[in-house]
């Protein structure tokens, strides 16, 4: 796999090496829902845990009151971050795919396979679900926008996170146990279901390095009119960094090839 820099020929000018990313990188998205197109089922099965986390999950802690987040309801409150957390889960296991390709001999020329098309459709399906539960989403076409970038950009980061976890691992069996590995402390060791005030003060410095908070909090920001902890910018800011830092990363790792 090469980076779109090596990707170019010989002699090419730097002007063509975008274009020709983006052409790969659309090829990918099409292969991708050509499968999606056969396999509808792969949407219902991806929607269940989500459906969960609000259905049963929500519902107790809002009647509990366990866990304080001052104005908001709690149901409000967990709702990007199950949104996030669904990006996260989507995107981390992408790398599965990433090894079975590979060893196929399929993936020479991408960077990254994107795991777009499933992070939309679970966002999609998590918004739906929110709406029906009479949760007060911004509906305004500036916010809307705002959110479709941070599930495009959390999704870049964690697919290529995971791109970079196969690399390492080189095996589907190993994977998927260091897939499991990573992505609870991630989830748990962020803001998704819990404000980072009640976190003990060693984890929430584990929470401040740790992107999925920044995710969560840009689409608490976005999606429900908040004020974000360290500010939109600071976000994708921060989510960008750790995006770039991953690509180099995997550039690196990645066995490259000559085109």
């Amino acid at each position: 796999m090469t980076s779109p820099a090596r990707a170019a020929p010989h002699g090419a000018s730097a002007e063509g090496v975008l274009p020709s990313f983006a052409r790969q990188t659309f090829a990918v998205v099409q292969a991708e829902l050509h499968k999606l197109r056969r396999d509808p089922t792969e949407l219902f099965t991806r929607s269940v845990q989500p459906i969960l986390w609000l259905l049963v999950f929500g519902q107790v802690f809002t009647r509990t009151h366990a866990i304080p987040t001052g104005d908001l309801a709690y149901l409000d409150f967990m709702t990007p971050g199950v949104l996030a957390q669904s990006i996260l889960f989507t995107s981390i296991f992408f790398g599965i795919a990433i090894i079975w390709e590979r060893d196929l001999g399929i993936v020479q020329k991408m960077l990254v396979s994107p795991a777009y098309r499933g992070a939309l459709a679970q966002s999609v399906i998590v918004a739906l679900v929110a709406v029906a539960l009479r949760i007060h989403l911004r509906l305004a076409p500036w916010p809307l926008a705002g959110v479709l970038a941070a599930v495009l950009v959390g999704a870049a980061v964690f697919s290529t996170f995971s791109l970079v976890v196969a690399c390492v691992v080189k095996t589907r069996e190993r994977f998927m146990g260091i897939g499991q590995v990573l992505t609870m402390p991630l989830f748990f060791a962020s803001n998704a279901i819990y404000p980072l005030d009640l976190m003990p003060p060693w984890l929430r410095t584990v929470a401040h390095f740790n992107p999925l908070t920044y995710l969560v909090d840009a689409l608490r920001c976005l999606m429900l009119g908040t004020a974000s902890a360290y500010g939109l910018g600071a976000d994708f800011a921060a989510l960008v960094a750790v995006l770039l830092a991953l690509i180099a990363l995997a550039a690196r790792l990645y066995p490259t090839v000559a085109v």
